[in-house]
């Protein structure tokens, strides 16, 4: 058997579903299936630090051969990649997918483009293809393209039925906890606030314990939302177990909808993980797209209980329309 078709019973071995750790099957796209474009080679090192935490060890030694000596690699068929991690073929193909390519030998282009890149001496890559030495005006520019792909791959994804049940959910709380750390943590209380304005009880708790310890007070008819890219953030997992076990409804608002989070989850909200940032990974598009699902969440909340939310809206902005005008102490 030549080492080609090695490779390709390896691909179809690869292909089929898992199973999320919430118990959900996974379908595990084919190389034949319609896929995002792979990601740029200079991507490849956030690639693997965003998402070795959800790989097994196996694939994790794959992951890092491949970002740590991307030349030797480049050079290496999939059985030596194999042997060089100690894994299967197997193994390689799908951490090949995992990091976002339709399989090992698209993985070995951008292997060796991002090994010529390093020997030509370009400049390094501050984001997915922003290099150190653009120009302001060019990183305006892919910046802001790259948000609005962001946008466009979160709302074309988005579960709209599961949209519907958590906004329903939330009009009708008695009282609503949204748990997120770090960036996830801002959209958390932009959540809240938001939910503030128009008349509704929320909290996003920024300490773990706190979280944990309102979560405890939640029962039925109470809701309980987790914000978290990777779906395997414990500080905002733990909470979200909680609440769930107490019978309140929980929503998850993820990246990854088969990660350990949506096992706790009555509802999940999927985001776009379709542009990362070298710099932050995964942090400035995850927040976007997040930012979108809230104002989604929010509309719909307030198109529920106009009634009392438009009042509501309009009495916060006059309490704070003194601090607004010119003038005023």
């Amino acid at each position: 058997m030549t080492q080609d078709v090695k490779e390709i019973f390896a691909d179809r071995r690869g292909s089929g579903t898992s199973r999320g750790a919430s118990g959900r099957s996974v379908a595990v796209p084919s190389a034949q299936a319609a896929a995002p474009a792979p990601p740029a080679p200079a991507a490849l090192a956030a690639k693997v630090r965003t998402l070795a935490p959800s790989m097994t060890r196996s694939m994790q030694r794959v992951a890092e051969a491949v970002a740590g000596d991307p030349a030797g690699c480049a050079a290496l068929t999939v059985t030596g990649l194999a042997g060089l991690t100690g894994t299967s073929e197997a193994t390689v193909v799908r951490t090949a997918r995992l990091l976002g390519y339709p399989g090992y030998r698209d993985l070995r282009l951008a292997l060796a483009g991002l090994a010529a890149q390093q020997e030509s001496g370009r400049a390094p890559a501050i984001t997915t293809d922003i290099a150190v030495d653009d120009p302001i005006a060019d990183v305006v520019a892919k910046l802001a393209h790259d948000e609005q792909q962001t946008l466009a791959d979160t709302a074309a994804g988005l579960d709209t039925v599961q949209l519907g049940a958590a906004v329903a959910a939330l009009a009708g709380a008695r009282r609503t906890d949204v748990y997120g750390i770090g960036a996830s943590g801002l959209v958390a209380q932009d959540l809240t606030q938001k939910l503030l304005r128009i008349g509704l009880i929320a909290h996003a708790p920024s300490d773990p314990h706190l979280a944990v310890t309102n979560a405890v007070q939640l029962r039925a008819g109470d809701v309980a939302v987790a914000i978290t890219h990777s779906g395997s953030t414990g500080d905002v997992i733990e909470p979200l177990r909680v609440a769930f076990e107490r019978g309140a409804t929980t929503i998850a608002v993820t990246g990854r909808p088969d990660g350990p989070v949506t096992q706790y989850a009555d509802h999940v909200l999927t985001t776009s993980t379709a542009r990362e940032s070298e710099l932050r990974p995964a942090a400035m598009s995850s927040r976007t797209s997040q930012l979108l699902v809230v104002d989604c969440l929010f509309v719909g909340i307030a198109q529920r209980t106009y009634e009392s939310a438009a009042p509501a809206l309009s009495a916060s902005y006059e309490a704070l329309a003194h601090r607004h005008r010119s003038g005023s102490r």
